[in-house]
């Protein structure tokens, strides 16, 4: 018999021979008893697993009721939330009414606004127009008024260089009949030449003691005009001879070699200019005014 019908047999019969025959169950069960736990040990580990079990259920039921416990507080806190947020939604439809309520006022009240801005707009408008009529007339009267300003100031002007020269004549003449002094109408005219041609009059002083002038030491008086670095000498008087003009001549050159400094112009202004002193003063190269407005620009 080989192996393998031997293990065939056996399978086939062995379950019969250990039911029939208690020795052999033994020895059997004898021998393999190191391959496999016995009643006591497999009940012992049932239950042991039996309490593992259990005490794995209980601790998964502590869990759960845990767990329960922190759903049913969650839920709470999110019912609390929601009737929290119910409210808030209660309250915030509230106020969008009256927001809508309020917004029906402003549109209202905006749309009576834009009425009126286009009242104030035609109002404006018509303002502007007339405003800038009047700007226009005020522009032509003003222009009217500047024209006649300009021409009232020249006929004033005229008239008071008018009225000036007479009363410089009317006081050349009484000077010379002693009514009125040299120096004052002397200062008159200088005081013209300043306000006409913005220049100062300078009255020099100095004494001749070589008597170059008079023929003998005395003091020398005349009126010098410096501009724009020029040399002007001029003689200011009521009246004027021949003898005075040789005298300004002989004054001026006194002055010019003194001071070194040749003088462009020499220049005499009188209302009443003697006519036997007008020949000299041209051969002299000096020139005659009848007024201080009528000498050319300086």
């Amino acid at each position: 018999m080989t192996t393998e019908s031997l293990r065939e047999t056996l399978r086939r019969e062995l379950p019969d021979w250990l039911r029939q025959d208690p020795e052999l169950r033994a020895y059997i069960l004898d021998l393999t008893r190191n391959e496999y736990a016995n009643r006591e040990e497999t009940q012992d580990r049932f239950y042991e697993l039996l309490t593992e079990l259990r005490r794995d259920r209980e601790e998964q039921r502590l869990n759960w009721q845990e767990q329960n416990r922190k759903w049913e507080e969650q839920n709470r806190h999110l019912e609390e939330q929601n009737g929290r947020l119910e409210e808030q939604n209660r309250k915030w439809e509230a106020q969008n009414g009256r927001w809508e309520e309020q917004s029906g006022m402003w549109k209202e009240q905006n749309s009576r606004w834009e009425e009126q801005s286009g009242m104030w707009k035609e109002q404006n408008s018509r303002w502007e127009e007339q405003n800038r009529k009047w700007e226009e007339q005020n522009r032509k009267w003003d222009k009217n008024q500047a024209e006649m300003s300009k021409e009232f100031k020249q006929l004033y002007d005229a008239l008071i260089a008018q009225a000036a020269k007479q009363e410089r004549g009317i006081g050349a003449l009484g000077s010379r009949w002693g009514l009125q002094s040299e120096k004052a109408f002397r200062d008159a005219l200088a005081g013209i030449l300043e306000q006409s041609f913005g220049v100062e009059v300078i009255n020099v002083n100095e004494y001749d003691d070589e008597g170059v002038v008079f023929g003998r030491p005395d003091q020398v008086e005349l009126d010098v005009i410096i501009k724009n670095g020029l040399l002007i000498i001029c003689e200011l008087k009521s009246s004027i001879d021949k003898a005075g003009m040789y005298s300004f001549e002989r004054k001026a050159r006194f002055y010019e070699q003194r001071h070194q400094r040749q003088a462009s112009r020499l220049i005499v202004i009188s209302p009443m200019i003697d006519a036997r002193a007008r020949p000299v003063a041209e051969r002299l190269g000096i020139e005659t005014y009848g007024d201080s407005i009528d000498v050319e620009t300086l």
